[in-house]
């Protein structure tokens, strides 16, 4: 048995399934097979927990939540620093099953798990700080305003940073007042489970985080319809979006979705070219691509692409693939078979219309078995190619060319999606100019992929509505209420209205 393995059974003696109220629930729907990405082999299965379990949480929630609004502000900002501490302590096994289910590889599940502490630890001191307003209105009234919570918060999560994006929606929820019923992928649903146990072993009390291990089609989506939900958040294909937006639109509640991207990565000829190149690089090819903000487009002054591309493909070529636990791996596997024949499809379309292939292309070297894709480096290729058009999410970069600034903002506001952007310059005016006229909802100037949970995150056009993080969180999560109270007892009713 794998170390991993070993950890799954100390988290789950009794056996995997959700976490509804103050325990963990089997479910009783189909069986739901987990396979190695690395191996394509099955390594353990779990129960859908289905409508019925989804039903559970939400009552669940509804008590947790009255328990959690309970406590005040400043203890549940200790309750929250306390799940950062728990994590921290725990790092080594969640990162050990992260890497093993998801694909990651170890040295990325363990950033991404510290960064998870972070998080609870951020929302930790904005538990208290959720203040209202008083408005000077042209009455005799005093007029305030509160932020309330939302109530009972459902949010679907995706299956390439599981415990990230887990950790990403819980903590501000949580901080805002709110109680929790969170969906993660059932492809990579354990660590989110795991998180979900540290909060109740730290004080978040039984029912204010569920995390339902079961499918999109049964406890997705009566999650999504719910009554009692008061906001969904969604993490995921544009697709799936639309479709819960319309869902959660029947119940007239409020959305945040966070969507796809194809993101511009855009190279003037004074960048300083290796750095740019090393950006490049990270952008693409960093979790095997599978991340919303990669910079799958790379845009290109036409004379400096032939020594910018090159030097991206020799160094894509030297990338170790390898098994997500290996510490040495920089590229492991993609996380699922679906996936894995997706991006393997749109390149085989991108050759078939006429893209070169300058580097990778197809499985990698001596990996005969698992969901190993190369480095993958595309060239000749026009806008309205597919492999530039369409997410590929995989480690495929797909090369543009332009000849002046107006062409460059052209190619990158061109296409679907607007969730991050970056450009290389020396050109300080330049570089505000592009940060100003390139849609994203984040971009970089001379770096990519920094992200911190304290600054704003998601998306514009197609790539979503809503800001999951930093202070905006705080105003997703509540909302607003207008207390109105008279301060003159001699002051004539509104609209001349006097009651008898």
């Amino acid at each position: 048995m794998s170390d991993w393995r070993r950890e799954l059974d100390t988290w789950f003696p009794a056996g995997f399934g959700s976490l509804i109220g103050d325990g963990i629930a089997a479910g009783q729907g189909g069986a739901v097979e987990l396979v190695d990405p690395a191996r394509e082999t099955v390594s353990f299965a779990y129960a859908d927990c289905g409508v019925q379990g989804a039903d559970a949480a939400v009552a669940a929630a509804a008590s947790g939540l009255r328990a959690w609004q309970a406590l005040t502000a400043s203890g549940r900002g200790r309750v929250l620093w306390a799940v950062g501490a728990l994590v921290r302590a725990r790092a080594e096994s969640l990162a050990t099953m992260e890497a093993a289910i998801a694909g990651k590889p170890i040295r990325d599940a363990r950033v991404e798990v510290a960064k998870v502490a972070e998080m609870f630890e951020y929302y930790a001191g904005w538990a208290d700080k959720i203040a209202g307003d008083v408005v000077p209105v042209p009455t005799t009234h005093l007029n305030y305003v509160r932020r309330e919570p939302v109530g009972i918060v459902a949010q679907i999560t995706p299956w390439n940073a599981p415990i990230f994006t887990a950790g990403w929606q819980i903590a501000p929820a949580l901080a805002a007042g709110n109680a929790v019923v969170l969906k993660p992928s059932e492809l990579t649903p354990v660590t989110s489970v795991c998180l979900g146990l540290l909060a109740r072993e730290a004080g978040v009390p039984a029912g204010a985080v569920n995390v339902l291990a079961g499918l999109g089609a049964t406890a997705g989506k009566a999650v999504v319809a719910h009554p009692a939900v008061g906001k969904i958040v969604f993490v995921g294909s544009p697709e799936t979006g639309r479709a819960i937006a319309a869902a959660a639109a029947r119940n007239a509640r409020p959305c945040l979705l966070e969507l796809g991207g194809k993101s511009a990565n855009i190279v003037f000829p004074d960048a300083d070219l290796a750095r740019a190149s090393k950006g490049a690089q990270a952008a693409i090819f960093a979790g095997a691509g599978q991340s919303c903000t990669a910079g799958s487009r790379l845009i290109v002054h036409r004379s400096v692409r032939d020594r910018l591309v090159e030097s991206i493909a020799a160094a894509a070529r030297r990338l170790r693939v390898g098994e997500p636990l290996d510490p040495a791996t920089e590229i492991g596997p993609i996380a699922n078979r679906p996936q894995f024949e997706r991006v393997a499809a749109m390149v085989e379309d991108g050759r078939r219309t006429g893209a070169t292939v300058v580097c990778g292309g197809g499985r990698a070297q001596g990996h005969a078995r698992g969901f190993f894709y190369a480095p993958t480096v595309l060239a000749g290729l026009t806008p309205d190619m597919g492999v530039v058009r369409d997410e590929i999410f995989g480690p495929v970069l797909s090369v543009l060319e332009f000849d002046d600034e107006d062409e460059a903002v052209a190619l990158a506001n061109g296409g679907a999606f607007d969730l991050a952007g970056a450009v290389w310059t020396r050109d300080v005016a330049r570089a505000h100019r592009m940060a100003a006229k390139v849609r994203a909802g984040s971009f970089w100037i001379n770096g990519y992929r920094t992200l911190s949970v304290m600054t704003p995150f998601g998306g514009m056009h197609g790539s979503g509505y809503g800001r999951s993080s930093g202070s905006d969180a705080m105003l997703e999560y509540t909302q607003a209420k207008s207390v109105w109270v008279e301060t003159d007892d001699t002051s004539p009713q509104p609209f001349g209205y006097a009651p008898e």
